[in-house]
């Protein structure tokens, strides 16, 4: 099984640019954990969770007016759409993350989450 068939394809991203606050309040709307962070192109150039936020937060600061590139992890990981499934639950539990961003030919084109690798195996085991 391939990662393509159990990525979301409607990415939630934001732009480097964006503030922390915008960006926050958009996460909590559609109800994620963490977003891809693309430049003017799609291409992707950082990751932003919600633990990056709140490691952010700890120092005093103007959350809506920070930019998204001050808190986004930018040594992060990526897949391709013909990753196998296994291999990035191996990396998820090795790098501790939530999600894995998933690219073909340099674009985002979708977004692995610890939960579509759960339910994946359970539906595969129920």
């Amino acid at each position: 099984m391939k990662v393509k068939e159990i990525m979301t394809k409607e990415v939630v991203t934001v732009k480097s640019t964006d503030s922390v606050g915008d960006t926050l309040r958009k996460m909590k709307t559609q109800n994620i954990n963490g977003t891809p962070v693309v430049d003017d192109e799609g291409c992707l150039i950082g990751m932003l969770v919600k633990a990056d936020i709140f490691r952010f937060l700890i120092d005093p600061g103007h959350i809506d007016e920070s930019p998204v590139d001050w808190v986004m992890s930018k040594d992060l990981i990526s897949c391709d759409i013909d990753d196998k499934i296994v291999d990035i639950t191996k990396a998820i539990r090795k790098r501790k993350i939530t999600s894995i961003p998933v690219e073909s030919e340099g674009k985002l084109v979708g977004i692995v989450s610890f939960e579509d690798i759960i339910d994946y195996f359970l539906d595969k085991i129920g």
